[in-house]
């Protein structure tokens, strides 16, 4: 039988410019595996991305990640003591319970990308 095991998935996240992009990443709580002018690999525990320095308007602002967290609300507090929003002029949502039944926010990057960031609601 044929052995199908996967290792990982990543994204390849759109960049409008490179370096603010890379500032804003490492700011948000991301590290530096590796980096070239061309792509960055970012990664937080077992979850990584790959930013590219590529952009297209219509693209970036289509592009959705989502990031799975164990504290939702850590994450948010954490995303705001950093100054995100002052610093990168970025838009933030509250956390609030989805009718998915899980309790996000919406982070914008300063390329347009949206993150959702979510914790599973187990109070239900």
């Amino acid at each position: 039988m044929a052995n199908l095991a996967c290792e990982e998935i990543k994204a390849f996240v759109p960049a409008k410019d490179f370096i603010v992009s890379n500032h804003f990443y490492k700011d948000m709580g991301f590290e530096i595996a590796w980096e070239s002018p061309e792509m960055t690999y970012f990664y937080h525990g077992d979850c990584s991305f790959l930013l590219q320095n590529f952009y297209n308007a219509e693209h970036a602002n289509n592009f959705m990640m989502h990031l799975l967290v164990q504290d939702v609300y850590a994450w948010h507090a954490q995303l705001k003591s950093a100054g995100l929003i002052e610093k990168y002029d970025v838009k933030m949502s509250e956390p609030r319970l989805q009718v998915w039944n899980m309790i996000d926010f919406v982070l914008y990057d300063p390329s347009g990308v949206l993150w959702r960031i979510s914790q599973n609601n187990n109070e239900s």
